[in-house]
This record gives C-alpha cells, structure tokens and sequence, in this order.
C-alpha cells in the first residue's frame, strides 16, 4: 500500500545489491511512495548484484562509486543533482564489508591491514559520504540521511568480529556529523538497528541460521524483515519524522529490550 509519504522527493540508495538487500526493498518502497532514486553501488558489487534490474523496475539511473572514495563521492552526488534536478532530500547508507569475516579470521587474530579495509568501507565511509553531502549544501532542509547498524555495537556477538566496532563506529558518527548537519543544515541523521536480516552480507557470518532462530525466539514480535526495515527507513525520510534526529533506532522485534524469553528458557529446561 502506498501513502504518497515521499511524494516530489529526491535521493540516493547505497548498497542494493540482489532482492534480499534491505537498500533493494528501501529503493523499491521509496518509488513506490513517490520518490526519485539514484541508485550507486561499488564497481565489484554491481557485478555481483542484480542491480539493473532494480534500475529498470523503479526508472532509475545507477552512478558506480567506492564510498570510500572521496572523488567517486563528489561526482556521485554532483550528477544525482543533476539528473534528479536539484538537492537531495534523503540518502541511505547500507554499506558493510569485514575482510577478517570473509577470510576466517577470528577477532583475536585480526590481520590489520583487513580490518583497516572493512572499518572504510564499513564505518568510515559514512563520514566521507556526509563530508561531501556537508561540504557541496547537497541537501534540503529537512532532508534525512539513514545508516543501517546492529546491536553488536552494544553488546557482545563474538562472531560478529571487527563488524561490531566498524558499527560502533558508525553509530558514533551518526550523533556527531548529525549535530553539525542539524544545527547548520536542518538535516536529520539517524542509524537503524535491524534484527538479523537474511541478506547477501549477513549471511556470511559464521553461525547466522542459529542466531536468526535464536533472535527470533527472543523477540516478542519476532525478527523485523527486509521490507519492515524498509518501511521504517521510509517513515524517516519523510516529513513525519522532521525532528527525529541523532538516534539510533531498533528495528528488530522488541529483541533489545529482552533479557531471556520464555521460548529460549524452554529450550534450556528440557536438558
């Protein structure tokens, strides 16, 4: 069902890589609530993904860029203006890569270099992403700029790895580019904190099918989907959200708020 929430609106969707991405569902719900989307994504991810496809079914231009890349960024946001035909009123970040997950190494055996690269790509590309935004007055007034995230950020999730600090991280930059982009631009920012979610990249994470039944064993509502992400990721780009800003915001079934649940403490009984 759409509520014409973005009617008029403009923006750009990071990371939309297959149909199991929460950055595909958020591009298609946007266009659906009326909004035009520029859609960017690394080179390497574009050969991966299926991300033309998503172009063709919500009339979109797709730019390539490394968000770690404050060049690739620059020209991002320079043609996004100027193919959707003026500033931007929203911008997804869903961008998150860990080399050290990828090759097996464990957190107490980190190769730097690794996490070096995954903290870029994770964490520090957001802030390269709002410099640009920041420095080139790329947005409109209440304009809001979103950033995926995960409780590992908080709490200890030890197959998570270096993931959990390059989203501390990101949370951390979120509260404080948010306050500059707030008080001298009107822009809201925020992250989303998003039960464990089926996705390309959480996949790749040693144990996920366990903890996904674990976590939604834990949540009263049970494990927030793609499209629920998406639909709160909606709901905070649009005007009803306009004073909503520096927070981090859990999207995952009531899962943070749960100490022990009574389906979890039965499945310790019965040993």
């Amino acid at each position: 069902m759409s509520y014409n929430l973005l009617k008029g609106k403009r923006g750009i969707i990071f990371g939309a890589l297959d149909e199991n991405s929460i950055a595909w569902k958020t591009a298609e719900r946007c266009h659906e609530e009326g909004a035009q989307i520029v859609l960017t994504n690394a080179p390497i991810a574009m050969r991966m993904g299926q991300i033309n496809n998503l172009a063709e079914k919500t009339g979109s231009q797709i730019i390539p860029a490394d968000a770690t890349s404050i060049e690739d960024l620059e020209n991002l946001v320079e043609k996004a203006m100027e193919i959707l035909g003026g500033k931007l009123d929203f911008v997804l970040h869903s961008i998150g890569m860990s080399v050290n997950v990828r090759k097996g190494r464990k957190y107490t055996d980190q190769k730097y270099d690794w996490t070096e690269k995954g903290w870029d790509v994770s964490a520090l590309s957001f802030h390269k992403t709002m410099q640009v935004l920041y420095q080139k007055d790329a947005m409109n007034e209440w304009g809001s700029i979103v950033a995926l995230t995960y409780m590992a950020a908080q709490r200890v999730f030890p197959d998570y790895n270096d993931m959990a600090d390059n989203k501390a991280y990101l949370e951390s930059i979120a509260r404080s580019f948010g306050y500059f982009f707030g008080k001298d631009k009107k822009v809201r920012v925020n992250t989303i904190s998003q039960s464990p979610t089926p996705t390309t990249a959480g996949q790749g994470v040693k144990g996920f099918d366990g903890f996904i039944a674990y976590a939604e064993k834990m949540s009263p509502l049970g494990n927030a989907t793609a499209i629920d992400c998406a639909n709160y990721t909606v709901s905070l780009f649009s005007d009803l959200t306009k004073r909503v800003t520096l927070q981090n915001l859990y999207n995952d079934g009531g899962f943070s708020n749960v100490g022990v649940s009574n389906d979890v403490m039965e499945t310790f009984m019965k040993e």
